[in-house]
């Protein structure tokens, strides 16, 4: 009796540690599958903050959805941020969310309040380089500012992101809002901000950037 009792214990001792072992297993290749999904910050102004509309309406809020459970999207724009605000806060950011990507879409604040061209470069290089340093790839988005600022001014401000794109080999978006700020159907009232119809458009012209990093593991090369 005593060693059927103790033959039985044995089994039962040895069942639960199979199941704990697949439990453990399956915990850890979730944990893994977790861990495997990038994140992605992004970094701007108000034209990705969803400016006077619902934030689900806003492109990185499509961007999310579009995602799904294949990324995690973390939205740090900042209506009236400039290049000198996110460089402060860009740090904190790198620390909290350990990205594998930041989408820089700053500048047009900068551009607006006169700021020097040598600045905006140098806080555009400034956060490439600590994205670069904490293993994150980056797409730039570059800004084109209203035309009466004419067109020299314009060109040269547009020629700043083009020159850091390429001297740091970031993933490039010439214009943000490529063919939508020409097009009042898709632009608010102020002639600065895009609408809710305009944010897909948006997302279109970022993605044509951020899809080849995330498909093809250029988000966690650096970090690798």
């Amino acid at each position: 009796m005593e060693s059927l009792f103790a033959s039985e214990c044995a089994g039962l001792r040895r069942r639960l540690l199979a199941f704990c072992l697949i439990a453990l297993l399956c915990g850890s290749g979730a944990a893994a599958a977790s861990a495997s999904s990038p994140t992605v910050v992004v970094l701007g102004d108000s034209l990705s903050a969803a400016y006077n509309m619902a934030t689900d309406d806003g492109w990185v809020a499509l961007l999310s959805e579009r995602l799904d459970d294949d990324a995690t999207v973390i939205n740090a724009a900042i209506s009236g941020e400039t290049t000198a605000g996110a460089v402060s806060r860009l740090p904190a950011l790198l620390d909290t969310h350990q990205p594998d990507v930041v989408i820089i879409a700053l500048g047009g604040n900068d551009g607006l309040r006169g700021y020097s061209l040598g600045d905006v470069r140098a806080n555009l290089v400034d956060m490439i380089t600590a994205s670069h340093t904490a293993g994150a790839a980056v797409v730039l988005a570059g800004v084109r500012l209203p035309s009466n600022y004419g067109s020299a001014f314009i060109e040269r401000f547009l020629g700043v992101y083009k020159d850091v794109a390429k001297e740091y080999d970031v993933a490039f978006v010439p214009r943000i809002l490529d063919g939508i700020a020409e097009d009042e159907t898709l632009m608010q009232a102020d002639g600065i901000h895009p609408n809710e119809a305009a944010q897909p458009r948006i997302l279109e012209n970022i993605w044509t950037a951020l899809r080849p990093l995330l498909e093809g593991g250029g988000a966690t090369a650096e970090r690798d």
